[in-house]
């Protein structure tokens, strides 16, 4: 909605498309939920029938794992519980991992040897080269939801 209260001008025509829409689903935060989380927005996005890419797919997919990792190594023990959200609209879709943890994860700068703790680096690349944007937010009840939204379109050079 707009500031005067009207729908924004894709909707205002014919409504929203048919793949359109807000799904959130929780999950424990355990390694086994990783995979359910990955599966999870797959066949979601399959069943919407969203028009994406496959390449565009499997970024989603690996930014899923990455955020969903982070919240069970970094955040479990705070937050025994986190929720998956996909938001698709007409030109992009964002998806989100939301935790009750506190803090704010950094994104590590990779170093030869390391082989951890560069998941939030990862999605940054795969957003910034899909054209997308992500951050991180605090949630009122104190806790944090990161997201990353990519372009279902692909960007104009």
């Amino acid at each position: 909605m707009n500031d005067h209260g009207s729908a924004p001008p894709e909707q205002a025509a014919g409504g929203p498309l048919p793949y359109e829409g807000v799904w959130r689903f929780t999950a424990q935060a355990v390694d086994a939920s990783v995979p359910q989380a990955r599966r999870a927005v797959r066949e979601l996005l399959a069943r919407q029938g969203v028009p994406a890419p496959d390449d565009l797919v499997h970024g989603l997919l690996v930014i899923v794992s990455e955020l969903v990792t982070n919240a069970v190594k970094h955040a479990a023990l705070l937050s025994p519980m986190l929720a998956v959200e996909v938001a698709v609209g007409a030109e992009w879709v964002r998806v989100s991992v939301e935790d009750d943890h506190p803090y704010r994860p950094t994104a590590l700068e990779a170093t030869s040897g390391q082989t951890g703790g560069r998941g939030l680096l990862l999605v940054r690349e795969i957003t910034a080269e899909a054209g997308g944007v992500c951050d991180v937010e605090h949630t009122a009840s104190g806790g944090k939801v990161i997201w990353a939204a990519l372009p279902l379109k692909p960007a104009q050079a």
